[in-house]
């Protein structure tokens, strides 16, 4: 509480609640007398309290802030996005003591030139007045001094000489102001604004009729018990929720705790941002598109007419080249493209070297926006093969360096999978290095299959929380079987690389190992293998069933040779040496006989064996350093361009020259037949040859 300060005399400094006065507020004795003859007396208000000379000499601070101490710290509004009371964190600190509206005019505007020039003007119509007032007397004052001189003439006596007089007359005169020049006003009966002259452009109304929006009218009252029931509801939440963190892994909660933090950051910026996205997205699209004008004309329109005068060889046209600064260091190491946007594909990035592992990446990159990607995600392990789902396109299956299978959902772009496999759930112990989406179980769930170093093939399901494994078959190397203790016989376990399912036999798929062998499965056998392939020297890097025919596939390995197959015949049809190790080979969509293969001396190779059998039609460094290694190559399913994808995270998309992608010739009078029948016929003719040839032999 304030203490009151006790009686001091008026010469003390000021202290706390004193004040210091020069005189008196009174004198009692002599009101008349000297200065130094009074006596003066302290006046003390009767309540003050009485403080020692300590108390007075203590000093109390105090600071200044720019702070409204009354401005409400706990304002709340209601925010329609959230449906839910945010408190407001921003308070006016303003406070207005004193404020009036003047109504000055500065003296150079255009309001305050008008007025200084109507002040003139009146000015200088006073003078005028004033000048005609004194000329009037003036000839007065002529005309009495006519009827004093004509007085004089006759003889009368006058007091005033008339000398006087005339020298009388030519002081007023000089006293009084000349007469200034008028000034011409402008006619405002005769004034055009010029503006106004101009011809005004006819307005024209357009309306159309449109139904209104269906509108509903909702009404509640917020009574007691519903309140303490939506706090119940919030509080078991809040529990579920709870319990979900106790359940998660500590690197799940690591990185919850990091996506949780990403979201309240962006949530405390502002709510509008939203709102601009898919604005901002299309104006980036446009930027883009003017950027790369050159490149987009050239996927749209460019054909390379120096393939009529090459002898049945093509060309590669570079177009885009997609890179992010957080895969410089990463290879490719999977390319797909959506089955759904013929401008959309995934690529996954990782690393091949097992001493030099880190994260891993999944981009999807748009041909619209080649500069940045459309979707990021990331993961812990390093990502060696993905796919995309034909019926859902926005569900991708990764599988990574450490064994685990996960599936992101487009549709939900924030960094966790929505399933994951986990040690529990039956992940591989080895790298899984490829992964194919399924046709659905009986009961409509969806599944993929795996495979993996450790020799497992495994069919996954989705159910509604988890993934479900089975194990297909485990790949046993053939001829290896050692006699353990006791007689029992010990099989060395096959390495999977690689494998593909038909295209029209669903049983039947085709696993490439890394002893250089591929092996004809069935799901339905899990023990045995329904043919065996001795393919390569060394690891089978790809296996792939042709589009078309339903017997021929492709097999590519590092032993620097490519082959395909029938697989009714164990000896390859054809075999092609590109001295160097090929990393993968990819069937062309509009040709059975057009096949591309990619090696890691940064050459990509176009075969089309109906031109050529022996070698291919295009080969050609696509790499801007010969460093760099050639991972994988995928055809788009629409337009004639082809993907390719480098050990230093560089995805380079190319265009097909008219020779790599010929049609057959109109004859004379036949139409040009088109269609599966007539690719299988095709490249059957080719097959039938080697056939004959074979034989003989």
């Amino acid at each position: 509480m304030p203490q009151k300060q006790p009686p001091r005399r008026q010469s003390i400094s000021v202290g706390r609640g004193t004040r210091k006065r020069d005189e008196d507020s009174g004198t009692e004795v002599g009101e008349g007398t000297d200065e130094w003859a009074q006596s003066k007396a302290t006046v003390r208000p009767p309540d003050q309290l009485e403080l020692t000379d300590a108390e007075l000499k203590e000093e109390f601070t105090r600071i200044l802030t720019a702070n409204n101490p009354h401005a409400p710290q706990n304002i709340v509004r209601y925010s329609f996005k959230e449906g839910t009371y945010k408190l407001i964190g921003v308070v006016n600190q303003l406070a207005v003591h004193f404020s009036q509206v003047g109504n000055l005019i500065p003296k150079d505007s255009d309001e305050g030139r008008r007025q200084h020039y109507r002040d003139e003007l009146a000015a200088s119509s006073q003078e005028s007045t004033k000048v005609v007032i004194s000329e009037t007397e003036i000839l007065e004052e002529e005309e009495e001094l006519k009827e004093a001189e004509a007085e004089t003439e006759a003889g009368s006596q006058t007091d005033m000489p008339v000398a006087e007089v005339a020298e009388k007359v030519t002081e007023e005169e000089l006293m009084t102001p000349k007469q200034p020049k008028e000034r011409k006003l402008t006619n405002k009966f005769n004034f055009s604004e010029r503006a106004s002259q101009t011809l005004n452009n006819p307005l024209r109304d357009r309306e159309c009729q449109m139904e209104p929006p269906p509108r509903t009218n909702f009404s509640a009252t917020a009574n007691q018990w519903e309140i303490y029931d939506a706090y119940v509801e919030e509080l078991e939440k809040q529990e579920k929720t709870k319990e979900k963190e106790k359940a998660k892994t500590p690197v799940a909660k690591k990185m919850g705790k990091m996506a949780m933090r990403k979201m309240t950051s962006m949530e405390s910026q502002s709510d509008d941002i939203t709102k601009v996205t898919q604005a901002a997205k299309i104006v980036e699209r446009m930027v883009n598109q003017n950027t790369y004008d050159d490149v987009a004309q050239d996927f749209k329109y460019y054909e390379d007419a120096a393939d009529e005068y090459r002898d049945q060889e093509g060309t590669l046209l570079p177009l885009w080249k997609f890179q992010n600064d957080k895969a410089k260091r990463l290879a490719v190491t999977a390319l797909c493209w959506n089955p759904k946007y013929n401008d959309l594909f995934a690529v996954g990035h990782g690393s091949y070297d097992f001493m030099k592992q880190s994260q891993g990446l999944l981009l999807l990159y748009s041909m619209k926006n080649p500069s940045f990607p459309e979707y990021i995600f990331s993961s812990e392990s390093g990502i060696m093969c993905l796919d995309m789902h034909v019926d859902h396109p926005y569900l991708v299956v990764v599988g990574h360096y450490d064994g685990n299978v996960a599936i992101y959902n487009l549709k939900k772009p924030h960094s966790q999978p929505s399933f994951r496999s986990s040690a529990k759930s039956g992940k591989h112990s080895d790298p899984v290095w490829q992964v194919r989406w399924q046709k659905d179980d009986m009961d409509n769930n969806l599944n993929f299959f795996s495979v993996s170093s450790d020799g497992r093939i495994v069919s996954w399901t989705l159910l509604k929380s988890e993934l479900v494994h089975t194990d297909v078959i485990k790949l046993k190397a053939e001829g290896s079987t050692m006699d353990g203790l006791d007689g029992l016989q010990l099989h060395t376990m096959g390495c999977g690389t690689a494998f593909d399912f038909h295209k029209e036999i669903d049983y039947m798929f085709l696993v490439g190992t890394e002893e250089g062998k591929i092996y004809k499965c069935s799901k339905s056998y899990s023990s045995k293998f329904l043919d065996t392939y001795d393919a390569h020297n060394m690891a089978v890097d790809a296996v792939s069933w042709s589009p078309y025919h339903t017997k021929v596939f492709m097999s590519c390995s590092s032993d620097w040779t490519v082959k395909i197959w029938d697989h009714t015949i164990k000896t390859p049809m054809f075999i092609y040496d590109l001295n160097s190790a090929v990393g993968d080979v990819a069937w062309a969509p509009y040709s059975s006989t057009v096949f591309a293969a990619v090696t890691t001396n940064g050459k990509t190779h176009v075969f089309d064996l109906s031109i050529n059998k022996y070698e291919a039609i295009c080969s050609q460094p696509v790499v801007t350093k010969k460093k760099n290694k050639i991972t994988h190559v995928q055809f788009n399913p629409i337009h004639p361009i082809i993907i390719v994808g480098d050990d230093r995270g560089h995805v380079i998309c190319l265009k097909l020259s008219p020779n790599l992608r010929k049609m057959p010739k109109e004859k004379k009078g036949q139409e040009v037949q088109k269609g599966p029948a007539v690719e299988i016929a095709k490249l059957d003719k080719l097959l039938n040859l080697v056939r004959e040839v074979k034989t003989k032999t």
